[in-house]
């Protein structure tokens, strides 16, 4: 079998020369001196790192190879881990580790990933959705993933982040696997296995901010952030193209880096809403060209946002900039209407859905966002989205459950807590048989009892800031103003809290739980035999709803070799009268009377029938 190696050259961090000798760069415009420290079995060797033109330091040395210790010494007297560091064993505040990339010998060299149109997503923390929580706990769930029918994982950031469990978006190392989930080896074997399954691997990187525990670049490269922009975590990010652009280049290597090194599939950005760089091209733009021209040259690489804006703009192909694009968005419009109809939840950002939200789910369907320019309440009249009607339904990516839709509410409930089980066959349907790719979150298959609340593991004093802040947010809202209701929040900083969101894989054992999933395996069969072959190449345009009343409607999507895909749903606790001809051959139907009472102008509660009309010779 073929074997081959992966590296990433980039202009900073530690590299393994082809002589043995090692390359140690530092990017410090703040910094007045530095120095390299090698740590080990013997005395800590110092070693003064050249200053360079623009900021940078650097020393190339034969007294590190592969596995050795090292840190650096801002000022004589600051000791700061390698921002790109490969490896952290010990934690964000401990010595990084040289890692030779070269070691693993990869054979996947016949992986190029799989069609967009066969993606259906499964996202999952990887702390807590094994008893493990590790990177090998994962590994040995593949069977079960491929078994469900989801073709790729969608990991919540790995990068290093303090403390032993986090949710992830706390990260302050972008190039260093957590410890806590195992070695740079140990992810290389799940993805390669997960390849060896057919099973693609996305990662979730975080390029808005760093974490509040653990970063020092503010130290030594204050260029890092502007106090021009504020995001929710502070100062924002600094993408502004000075200093030959090496911010911008950090991040788009770190990219680079997961997608060559790694063999990832593709890359989830995490709230590039609070992202702020108005040059030309900006961050993203350039970022995504990279990408295109790099890995994604030879093999399917995909880029998917998360973008509150509903920028379409970063959606759309330019032939005058055939490169700089994006795959897909993740569509918080489907999740909320859906979410509205299941629960009649109207706070928050909810608000802005409950005024017909039959009309926003026919959108969603249809075109993608609901909202495409309309002035948003939520969020103080202003105006939210951009036309997005041209684009196929296929950059798109829909849900009813995410780590953020669950893991901030206060206690932490699944969807299947919080509606009827009928209502969640009828969303679960939509979900699953609907053009657009689907993502699941973990355990929602099953129903999972679980909550998955937000957890951290800071040092105390940050901790405790960290649970009092939760608890004043949420005591806001009416139903956890009394202190007595508060006081069942979990607290992100404790142990309990991380070890009751581990998922329970004996409830598959038990019932429902084992109808949940067949459910689900069944819809993703046919999604995959009758839906996922049409896709590609979809005309935008091509889809149109109709309200039959005010809780049902049905939506039409004409797909690539002619074929018609028809939903009629009715999303409510009553019957509906309709008028709505049948056609074509049945594909779904939530139970064996819909097609026939559709026939005679009515449907129950919570109905769901898709059909499918082969096109006309």
């Amino acid at each position: 079998m073929q074997t081959i190696h992966r590296c990433h050259a980039m202009p900073f961090g530690a590299h393994i020369l082809d002589d043995g000798r090692v390359n140690f760069r530092l990017w410090a415009p703040g910094a007045d001196k530095v120095e390299l420290c090698l740590q080990g079995d013997a005395p800590e060797i110092i070693l003064s790192m050249a200053a360079e033109a623009g900021g940078w330091y650097g020393i190339i040395t034969e007294l590190a190879g592969n596995g050795f210790y090292y840190q650096y010494r801002i000022n004589d007297r600051r000791y700061v881990p390698d921002p790109a560091s490969r490896y952290q064993p010990q934690d964000v505040e401990g010595s990084s580790q040289i890692i030779d990339p070269d070691s693993w010998q990869w054979q996947d060299a016949a992986w190029k990933g799989r069609p967009w149109e066969e993606a259906v997503f499964y996202e999952l923390h990887v702390g807590t959705f094994t008893e493990q929580g590790t990177f090998a706990g994962v590994k040995e769930r593949l069977d079960y993933l491929v078994d469900l029918g989801v073709t790729a994982i969608q990991l919540m950031p790995i990068a290093d982040f303090p403390g032993r469990h986090n949710w992830g978006y706390d990260g302050v190392l972008s190039f260093a696997p957590d410890s806590s989930y195992g070695t740079p080896d140990e992810l290389k074997d799940l993805i390669e296995t997960a390849h060896a399954k057919g099973l693609m691997v996305f990662n979730d990187v975080v390029y808005s901010h760093f974490g509040p525990e653990g970063n020092y670049l503010h130290l030594y490269a204050p260029e890092f952030f502007t106090d021009r922009f504020h995001t929710p975590w502070g100062d924002a990010v600094n993408f502004v193209p000075e200093h030959d652009h090496w911010v911008r280049r950090f991040f788009i290597h770190n990219a680079l880096y997961w997608l060559e090194e790694y063999y990832f599939d593709g890359l989830r950005f995490d709230a590039v809403h609070a992202i702020f760089d108005d040059s030309s091209p900006d961050i993203l733009e350039e970022l995504a060209e990279a990408v295109r021209l790099g890995p994604g040259y030879d093999r399917h690489v995909y880029l998917v946002l998360e973008n509150d804006n509903n920028a379409a703009r970063y959606l759309r192909h330019d032939p005058s900039l055939p490169h700089r694009y994006f795959d897909a968005q993740w569509n918080d419009d489907m999740h909320h209407v859906l979410h509205i109809l299941l629960t009649g939840e109207s706070t928050g950002y909810y608000q802005d859905y409950m005024q017909h939200p039959l009309r926003h789910l026919g959108r969603c369907l249809t075109e993608g966002f609901a909202y495409q320019g309309e002035e948003s309440a939520y969020r103080n009249r202003k105006q939210r989205g951009e036309p997005c009607s041209d684009l196929p339904l296929t950059s798109f990516v829909s849900f009813l459950q995410n780590h953020d839709q669950i893991g901030n509410r206060a206690l932490g409930e699944r969807i299947s807590d919080l509606c009827t089980q009928e209502a969640l066959h009828a969303a679960t349907a939509i979900l699953l048989l609907s053009p657009s790719p689907p993502l699941l979150f973990m355990g929602q298959e099953w129903a999972c009892s679980q909550p998955f609340t937000y957890f951290v593991d800071f040092p105390e004093e940050l901790g405790e800031q960290v649970n009092q802040g939760r608890l004043q947010a949420f005591a806001k809202l009416p139903e956890f103003s009394a202190d007595d209701m508060r006081q069942k929040i979990p607290l992100p900083n404790t142990v309990q809290t991380y070890q009751a969101a581990k998922l329970a894989w004996d409830e598959l054992e038990l019932e429902p739980h084992q109808q949940w999933f067949d459910y689900h395996r069944e819809l993703l069969r046919l999604r995959h035999r009758h839906i996922c072959p049409r896709l590609k190449g979809m005309a935008s345009g091509s889809a149109q709803y109709r309200l039959l009343n005010d809780t049902a409607l049905t939506v039409r999507w004409r797909l690539n070799d002619g074929s018609t895909l028809i939903l009629v749903a009715n999303l409510a606790t009553k019957p509906a009268r309709v008028d709505c001809p049948c056609a074509g051959e049945v594909l779904f139907a939530s139970d064996s009377d819909v097609n026939q009472n559709l026939r005679q102008g009515s449907l129950s509660p919570w109905s769901v029938i898709f059909y499918l009309e082969e096109a006309k010779k």
